[in-house]
């Protein structure tokens, strides 16, 4: 019985750990890519559970903003933005997601993970939608 007990705690333990996410942050748009260590933060276990990038081009350069997100919040924000994203173009604004530990930092050099799914594929778009139909 008491076995039972502990294998239950812990592993509802191991999964409230599992729940938290670290991601880069930096809350004002800043001129370099605010990847550095100092930027790394743990959001907030079972709420915000993706991280999110806003990339503002400029004519003097590229601007960045990060963040903690709610799956739902950063989803209807990057399909929002959708008509503004247009890489490289002056004035563009470009929101993307994703949900794995500091994938808002540097371009990954590795491809084919879930967070390239939702970093400007169709999927985005479609999980704002369904978000908002479910919640109406």
């Amino acid at each position: 019985m008491w076995l039972l007990l502990w294998a239950t705690c812990w592993g509802l333990l191991g999964a409230g750990f599992a729940l938290q996410i670290q991601c880069y942050q930096c809350e004002e748009f800043q001129p370099d890519d605010c990847s550095a260590p100092e930027f790394i933060v743990n959001c907030t276990v079972n709420v915000q559970n993706m991280c999110q990038k806003e990339v503002l081009e400029k004519s003097d350069g590229t601007l960045y903003r990060k963040s903690c997100a709610s799956s739902g919040a950063c989803l209807m924000a990057s399909s929002g933005y959708q008509s503004f994203c247009t890489p490289g173009k002056v004035n563009s604004v470009c929101i993307t997601c994703c949900n794995t530990p500091l994938c808002n930092g540097p371009r990954a050099k590795r491809k084919g993970n879930l967070a390239t799914v939702f970093h400007g594929g169709f999927l985005a778009p479609a999980l704002a939608l369904f978000v908002t139909l479910i919640t109406l």
